[in-house]
């Protein structure tokens, strides 16, 4: 009985053995059989933002090609979440122009983000931003490695940018990187975007999305104008053509990237006259730019571009309307075939008034067609200079949207925008104020009234024209340099300190004095204009001198008072004298020629080649 019981006991051991193997050889081909989750890293195009992905830690794959300059990158090593993701990969060598996987971590902002070259990437300099990231190329080991500790799936969200191509798969599972993946930027800790979720470890997005870090309205920093495109609404251009134009503007409005930061831009249609659509300050970013273009309804009429040009100069580019005074003014001119009205003249005070105008000539006149024209060459008579950057031809509508890039890379490349200097922005202006005996208290006062009115017509900054001014006798005395004063009202009171010196009259050694202590400073873009007043004789040689001054490039305009000699005042002067030299009979009437004085300067300053 007991070797039964003993026999029974053995079996029901060996039964259980069995099923306990068979168990645990099914339960590992079942967990053979299952599949792995398949981890799906996104694929993000060049023009995608770090602010506008709310995770503070992701892997996307980046195309070829984001090497490309419209994809700005601002910062080096830390980049400012305004930075294009794929760009700053590339300006740091993570990438290169082939694209990749990379890893992303967003970390605080930067109270200045330094511009650099890198890897054929042109970074450009920012100030404070709210949020920075950092790059690193170590995803590939995290994305094929799921056993890796701390492995856990985080999904990608993106705020929709309109007109840029989003992630793929907006709520991809991705795997988190391990801390080592993400090793080579350790020292900078990621600063969370939103809360914490104890469970899910993110919030979800429509709380992410209300945290938006990339105000659209900032624009780009680095192309900073003020843009007027002048649109031909004429009956000839008809309602297809004229969708195509308007479809221009949208493409150039969302490459140039509207905002107060950057360059803003406003619509003037002309037809008959001309009427402004919108104006510079009336929408703050590209997308609000482009719904206005959308609302824009055909004038028809004729094609008169030069009455429209005028307008512009007259009543665009104001306060009122948004203009800004540290932004170059820029004026797109467009128009098929060819004006029916002239444009030169108009142009002429555009220019004068340092608006730079660019015209797009779409279907131009044929070799048939020019006897019907009323301006032949028009185009180069409108633009700001005839060197071919400011104008360009379109053989047909259908390719204009081609010009988009080659437009706004030239507005804004505000380094050429050479109209952009005026007669009144752009000199050094340096008084060689006489202060002899002969001149007297009362009339030495006079004299500086004179220079005050002078230096009132003038915009006067560090960046803009510069006052400095020199007292002679027999000897010479600097007064105040081009660097000591940037502002029109310190000029203007340094004026009324000048004292009184009195003494002989030696004009020679004054020039040379100026040209050694006042124009040594003289920046090089600048134009030097010297500004002599006397009356009376010299006492030494002007004529050395004077050629002096016209071998540096000094322009030199005499004004005699009195018993001034005429034939010195004709030496000195910048020839032709007619237009540099000036004689009153007495001091009270030096008021009376400050409006001639100005406008040559202005004439001397328009007459230079255009090219």
């Amino acid at each position: 009985m007991g070797i039964v019981v003993l026999t029974m006991k053995a079996s029901v051991i060996e039964m259980f053995l069995v099923l306990l193997v068979t168990g645990i050889h099914s339960n590992q081909e079942m967990m053979k059989k299952m599949k792995r989750p398949k981890f799906t890293v996104p694929q993000i195009s060049c023009d995608v933002r770090a602010g506008k992905i709310t995770n503070v830690e992701f892997i996307v794959k980046c195309p070829p090609g984001c090497q490309d300059p419209r994809y700005h990158v601002y910062g080096t090593d830390v980049y400012a979440s305004y930075s294009s993701v794929c760009g700053a990969a590339v300006h740091s060598g993570v990438l290169d122009n082939s694209g990749g996987k990379i890893l992303v971590q967003k970390v605080a902002g930067q109270s200045g983000y330094k511009g650099s070259y890198s890897n054929g990437v042109r970074s450009l300099s920012l100030p404070r931003w709210r949020e920075s990231f950092v790059v690193s190329g170590e995803t590939a080991r995290a994305d094929q490695s799921p056993s890796v500790p701390g492995t856990a799936a985080l999904p990608v969200t993106v705020t929709q940018v309109p007109g840029t191509t989003a992630i793929e798969a907006t709520h991809t599972i991705l795997p988190k990187p391990s801390p080592s993946a993400g090793s080579t930027t350790s020292s900078l800790r990621p600063q969370p975007v939103g809360q914490r979720s104890k469970d899910l470890g993110f919030v979800p997005k429509e709380e992410l999305s209300t945290q938006s870090l990339e105000p659209a309205s900032q624009g780009d920093p680095s192309c900073k104008v003020d843009l007027s495109f002048l649109i031909d609404g004429s009956s000839s251009i008809g309602k297809r053509r004229f969708r195509i134009q308007k479809q221009f503007l949208t493409d150039v409005a969302q490459t140039l990237d509207i905002g107060p930061a950057g360059p803003l831009m406003g619509v003037v249609q002309y037809g008959d006259n001309p009427a402004t659509q919108f104006n510079l300050k009336t929408h703050m970013n590209s997308q609000d730019v482009k719904a206005a273009i959308e609302k824009i309804s055909q004038r028809g009429g004729l094609s008169n571009a030069g009455r429209a040009i005028s307008f512009v100069t007259k009543n665009f580019f104001s306060k009122v309307n948004g203009n800004r005074g540290g932004a170059p003014n820029v004026a797109v001119v467009m128009v098929d075939g060819w004006p029916t009205d002239k444009v030169e003249e108009a142009s002429r005070l555009a220019r004068e008034s340092g608006i730079n105008i660019f015209f797009i000539t779409i279907e131009g006149a044929s070799e048939n067609e020019k006897q019907y024209m009323l301006e032949p060459n028009f185009a180069n008579k409108a633009v700001c200079r005839t060197n071919g950057f400011y104008s360009l031809t379109v053989q047909n509508w259908f390719s204009l949207h081609k010009t988009v890039q080659p437009l706004v890379k030239r507005v804004c490349d505000t380094d050429r925008l050479a109209c952009s200097k005026t007669c009144l922005n752009s000199a050094d202006i340096g008084f060689v104020i006489d202060g002899s005996s002969s001149v007297g208290t009362s009339n030495f006062r006079t004299v500086l009234q004179f220079v005050a009115n002078l230096s009132r017509e003038f915009e006067i900054s560090d960046t803009d024209t510069r006052i400095g001014a020199m007292q002679y006798t027999y000897e010479q005395r600097l007064e105040f340099g081009f660097d000591e004063y940037s502002t029109k009202s310190d000029v203007l009171n340094a004026i009324k300190r000048v004292g009184y010196w009195s003494g002989g009259t030696s004009t020679g050694a004054a020039i040379n004095y100026a040209l050694e202590l006042l124009f040594k400073k003289s920046k090089p873009n600048k134009r030097k204009l010297m500004i002599l007043i006397t009356d009376g004789r010299s006492y030494d040689d002007i004529r050395i001198p004077a050629m002096l001054a016209h071998h540096k490039g000094v322009i030199t305009y005499a004004i005699g008072v009195a018993w001034a000699a005429q034939d010195e005042l004709d030496v000195i002067a910048t020839h032709p004298a007619r237009d540099h030299a000036f004689f009153v009979d007495e001091f009270d009437n030096l008021y009376k020629i400050v409006p001639k004085v100005i406008q040559n300067i202005c004439t001397e300053f328009n007459s230079q080649p255009r090219n």
